[in-house]
């Protein structure tokens, strides 16, 4: 598996990924989506873009099985504050999450952020996806008690189909 931070050729090809496996219905869908509950994209271009140049110490890394293959998965890293980083939009393409790419792209944005500095990664799950949840705590993360608004009304992220959700934080020592 090789994994290398994303060039800004990639990103539309990054924004069908995440969108698929968030948003993917029927034979689309991975068992990460969340089309159930939250309609339309997840990310589109432009929010791609303004996101990283808003935050310029995050970048995806992106997982291949050859340097000129496809990208099979990508994962946000973003260091947020002394010794802690977030990562987020881990995503692996639908039809191919039954190979444990996840966990491995998982380890690999840790490693990545422990060579830089890290000693804790946290992130923010949809406080409805246990399924989600519980694969995180088999990897090491646990819920903080924190948790942080949707941000409903805010298209960019998607059409909520409920009003209760929000975020659950998790954190994990590395």
């Amino acid at each position: 598996m090789i994994f290398a931070p994303a060039q800004p050729s990639e990103h539309e090809a990054l924004v069908a990924l995440v969108n698929s496996a968030y948003r993917g219905q029927g034979a689309q869908a991975g068992w990460t989506t969340e089309a159930g509950y939250i309609d339309g994209q997840r990310i589109d271009l432009e929010s791609l873009r303004a996101d990283l140049a808003a935050a310029p110490q995050a970048l995806i890394l992106t997982a291949r099985d050859d340097a000129d293959g496809p990208i099979l998965g990508c994962v946000w890293l973003e260091p947020a504050k002394a010794g802690v980083w977030y990562l987020g939009m881990l995503t692996i393409r639908p039809d191919l999450q039954d190979r444990q790419l996840g966990r491995t792209l998982l380890a690999a944005g840790e490693a990545y952020a422990k060579e830089r500095g890290a000693g804790r990664m946290q992130m923010t799950v949809v406080h409805i996806r246990d399924t989600l949840i519980a694969w995180y705590e088999r990897r090491g993360y646990a819920l903080t008690g924190e948790t942080r608004p949707f941000p409903h009304g805010d298209d960019r992220f998607g059409k909520p189909l409920r009003d209760d959700l929000a975020f659950v934080v998790m954190e994990k020592s590395i």
